[in-house]
C-alpha cells in the first residue's frame, strides 16, 4: 500500500526496559508486546536530547535541538518550522494528536537563562534587538500550551494546524495535575476535580518516596483514561464517516514522568520488595562519577531538591518504590493502548494502518542511585523503545541497527512516499524495519544537551555533546576539562569512567575526531542556495 495510516504511540519519561517485551523482569506490558510481536524492535536507539521539549521538537521536525531552535526545555519549537506532520497534512493525510505536545512552555515558571545586563553606558536598544533574530510573536500565538489559558477550566479556541495538527485534544502538565483539554474536561465531570487534585486531600499510603502521591482521583477519570476515551473516539468517529484520506494520530501519555500517582489499583500492583535494583545502585570501590558524587552529597547535606525536575540521590526503599510507581503507571498505559488497539481492530482500519511505539527520554530510576533525569548521560536516560509494526501479521523482528529520535519523521515519511523538506537530518530505518540491515552503515550517533538548570556538580548551565558508538559512551561538555568514556559491553551499566585513562588516550582521541565529523555532518543546510552569486 502506498500510503498507510499511522497510529503512533508515545509515553513521557520512560526507559527502554520498562517494557516486557524489552526484558523487564517483572512489569508486564502485553498490549506493547503485542505491537512488538508483529514488528520491529529496535534495540539501541537512542534520543536527540534526554529532555522533553527538545526531544520532541526533533521528533516532529526530524533536525536536532541545535538546528530546530528548541534546545532545551523552556524553548518553543518556532511555529514557523516544517513538521513531518505538516507534511503528512499537505500530502492528504488527516492529522491528529491526542495527549501532550509540550513543543510550547507549559508552566507558569519564568526562565533561569536571562540576557547578561547592559554595561554602564550602553545604550539598550528596543527589545526587538535583544536577540539574534527578530521577535518570533508575529508568527503566531506561542502561548497555546500555557497554564493561564486552561486554568478557569473553559476551553480555549486552539490556533490550528497546531504544527501540523489539524485536530487536538491537548493535555499539558504531569501526573494527575494535568491541564489542557482534559482539566477542561475532568471539570464538567466532576465538579470536585480541585479538591481530587491536591496533593493534601491524596489516599493514605505509607510510601516515603519523594513526589509519591496516591492520587484520589479515580481510574476512570485519570489522564491516561482521558486519552484512551479521545483516541478511541477519534478513531470511531474516522470509521465511520469512511474518509478516503489516509490519517496520522498521535496519541501522547505524560505518564510514568513523575510525580508518581499511579490511580486506584495500579498504585499497589506492584511491590516495591519486588523491584530488583540496578547494578549500579551499589559502586562498590570503583571512583564515583562527578554527578553522582555531587547527587549522593547534595542529600547527605541535606541540601537536595527532591520537589522539582532536576535529579537527585535516593535510598534503597524510595528507588523500589519509585520503581514499582512507574511501573503502576507503564500498566495503566499498556491498557490504555490496548483499548485504543481494540477500536481500530473493530474499524475497518487495522490492515492499513502502521502502529509505532516510543517514548521522549527515559528515567534514571535507580541508576546510579540516581532519580528523575539531567545532564548525566546514563543509558536510563538516553536508550529510548522504539516498535514499528506494519499492517497485518508479520513476524517479530529485532534490529541492532543504531537509531534515534531523529530518525522518526524521515521514517514515517519515506513509508508514506512523502518527499522530505529539505535540512530533515535523520535517515529512514525502512530498510532495518524491512530486515536489510543496516541504514547507510551509520557508525555513530550525537545526543544534545542544553539545560538552564546548574546542576549534577556543573558550576554554570551545561552544554553537553555525547557520542554513541556500537561499543562507546563518550560525553563532554563545553568548558569543562571533566568527561566521560564507556565501553558498553565491557561495563554496559556505565560504571567504570576510561575517559582519563592513560591506555585509552588513542581511543579518547579517535572518538573526539569522530564526534567532530559528525558535528561537522549535523550543521544545518537549510535553506537551499537561491543562486551562485
Amino acid at each position: 500500500m502506498t500510503q498507510p495510516n499511522f497510529l503512533l504511540f508515545i509515553t513521557d519519561q520512560h526507559r527502554a526496559d520498562y517494557l516486557s517485551c524489552y526484558g523487564h523482569p517483572v512489569l508486564k506490558t502485553p498490549y506493547i508486546d503485542s505491537i512488538a510481536a508483529r514488528g520491529t524492535r529496535f534495540e539501541n536507539f537512542y534520543v536527540a536530547t534526554p529532555v522533553c521539549m527538545p526531544n520532541r521538537a526533533t521528533l516532529m521536525t526530524g533536525r536536532m535541538p541545535s538546528v530546530h531552535g528548541a534546545r532545551g526545555n523552556g524553548l518553543p519549537l518556532p511555529l514557523n518550522s516544517n513538521t513531518f506532520v505538516d507534511a503528512l497534512r499537505a500530502g492528504g493525510y488527516a492529522t491528529a494528536l491526542v495527549g501532550k505536545s509540550h513543543l510550547q512552555n507549559f508552566t507558569g515558571a519564568g526562565p533561569i537563562q536571562k540576557r547578561a545586563p547592559a554595561r554602564d553606558g550602553d545604550r539598550v536598544l528596543d527589545v526587538e534587538f535583544a536577540e539574534a533574530k527578530k521577535s518570533a510573536a508575529g508568527d503566531g500565538h506561542y502561548d497555546q500550551e500555557f497554564p493561564a489559558r486552561w486554568s478557569a477550566g473553559r476551553d480555549f479556541a486552539m490556533q490550528l494546524p497546531f504544527y501540523g495538527f489539524e485536530h487536538v485534544d491537548l493535555c499539558t502538565g504531569h501526573g494527575d495535575q494535568v491541564g489542557g483539554h482534559y482539566y477542561v474536561w475532568l471539570k464538567s465531570k466532576r465538579p470536585d476535580a480541585d479538591a481530587l487534585r491536591d496533593p493534601k486531600n491524596q489516599l493514605a499510603h505509607d510510601y516515603v518516596c519523594p513526589q509519591a502521591i496516591r492520587t484520589a482521583i479515580p481510574e476512570e477519570f485519570y489522564p491516561t483514561s482521558y486519552i484512551a476515551d479521545k483516541a478511541c473516539a477519534w478513531l470511531d468517529d474516522y470509521a465511520r464517516t469512511k474518509r478516503n484520506d489516509p490519517f496520522f494520530l498521535m496519541v501522547s501519555f505524560p505518564d510514568p514522568h513523575h510525580p508518581f500517582t499511579p490511580p486506584g489499583r495500579y498504585w499497589p500492583m506492584y511491590r516495591p520488595d519486588d523491584m530488583k535494583l540496578p547494578p549500579s545502585f551499589s559502586h562498590g570501590n570503583r571512583p564515583l562519577a562527578r554527578s553522582v558524587a555531587w547527587a549522593l552529597a547534595q542529600r547527605e547535606a541535606g541540601k537536595a531538591d527532591t520537589k522539582g525536575q532536576a535529579p537527585f540521590a535516593v535510598n534503597e526503599r524510595e528507588a523500589r518504590e519509585a520503581m514499582a510507581l512507574s511501573c503502576g503507571m507503564i500498566a495503566m498505559i499498556d491498557d490504555a493502548i490496548g483499548r485504543v488497539l481494540a477500536s481500530l481492530a473493530a474499524s475497518e482500519m487495522p490492515n492499513d494502518t502502521v502502529v509505532i511505539f516510543t517514548t521522549d527520554h527515559g528515567d534514571y530510576l535507580g541508576d546510579h542511585r540516581l532519580l528523575l533525569k539531567g545532564p548525566a548521560h546514563y543509558e536510563g536516560i538516553t536508550h529510548v523503545p522504539f516498535i514499528w509494526a506494519e499492517p497485518g501479521a508479520r513476524p517479530a523482528r529485532r534490529s541492532d541497527v543504531l537509531g534515534g529520535t531523529l530518525d522518526i519523521a524521515p521514517t514515517i515519511l519515506d513509508r508514506a512516499r512523502i518527499q522530505p523538506y529539505n535540512g530533515i537530518q535523520g535517515e529512514s530505518l525502512l530498510s532495518a524495519i524491512d530486515g536489510d540491515g543496516l541504514v547507510s552503515g551509520r557508525d555513530c550517533l550525537v545526543i544534545e544537551d542544553d539545560q538552564q538548570r546548574t546542576t549534577c556538580g556543573f558550576t554554570s548551565s551545561p552544554r553537553l555533546r555525547t557520542l554513541i558508538t556500537p561499543r562507546y559512551r563518550m560525553t563532554i561538555a563545553a568548558g569543562d576539562p571533566y568527561g566521560e568514556l564507556y565501553d558498553r559491553h565491557n561495563d554496559p551499566h556505565e560504571m567504570d569512567n576510561l575517559f582519563d585513562d592513560p591506555s585509552h588516550r588513542a581511543l579518547r582521541g579517535a572518538l573526539f575526531e569522530r564526534l567532530a565529523y559528525r558535528e561537522m555532518e549535523l550543521a544545518d543546510r537549510s535553506p537551499l542556495p537561491s543562486g551562485r552569486a
